[in-house]
């Protein structure tokens, strides 16, 4: 498959491109800056400058031509409750348009866990989850075939290869290396598409895990 990557120097992306790479998929990876070309060219793919902010930016021609597109960019932590929505959820619903009128069939969203249920004492945090529903929610209405992915408490540990998933799993962590196999798994297991859940650290190995995904109730957004 050709598999466009948005924030495709972010750090899961980065992951995300090595494997798919190694199991011989094309990948396109968009970012925002030329000085992060050679990173994502190190990892295998084909860097495309376009900053999905820009009003300017050609997204439809940046995503012509894949066959799927995994939507890993965000705003970053230290980044205002302003770019929580131009970047995650704007983000979201450009690159679904893009995707619509180029045909491209397949797309996956990294979104987070919490996204819906924001707390009240923080409110850039609660800002970021709502931009991250209503980003989910807009996806899940189009015409693509979408999977959302909500990750828990992101950690640089080594990957493990086991997760569990679910609904609605409780709060917990998972290593970025295995948000990046979840990916992976996802992006060829057509059995996930229309289905929301959250994943963190556990004991099932990730291609059974996310064969399990199935049994979770679809979005009905």
């Amino acid at each position: 498959m050709i598999i466009t990557v948005v924030g495709g120097h972010g750090q899961i992306a980065r992951r995300l491109t090595r494997l798919l790479t190694a199991d011989g998929h094309t990948v396109r990876a968009l970012v925002r800056d030329p000085a992060q070309l050679d990173d994502v060219a190190a990892d295998g793919a084909e860097g495309v400058v376009c900053d999905i902010e820009d009003a300017a930016a050609d997204v439809e021609a940046a995503v012509a031509g894949s066959d799927a597109l995994v939507f890993a960019a965000g705003a970053g932590p230290g980044s205002g409750p302003e770019r929580k929505v131009t970047v995650d959820q704007q983000g979201v619903e450009r690159t679904v348009a893009a995707a619509e009128a180029r045909g491209v069939g397949r797309y996956v969203v990294v979104s987070a866990m919490g996204a819906g249920d924001p707390p009240d004492d923080d409110e850039v945090f609660s800002v970021y989850l709502r931009a991250k529903a209503e980003a989910d929610r807009i996806a899940l209405a189009s015409s693509l075939d979408v999977t959302v992915v909500r990750p828990g408490g992101l950690t640089d540990d080594p990957g493990t290869g086991q997760v569990t998933v679910g609904a609605d799993v409780g709060r917990g962590e998972i290593p970025r290396d295995d948000v990046a196999a979840v990916l992976a798994a996802v992006l060829v297991d057509g059995t996930t598409i229309g289905h929301t859940f959250e994943v963190v650290g556990g004991p099932t190995p990730v291609a059974e895990a996310v064969a399990e995904v199935a049994a979770v109730p679809e979005d009905e957004a």
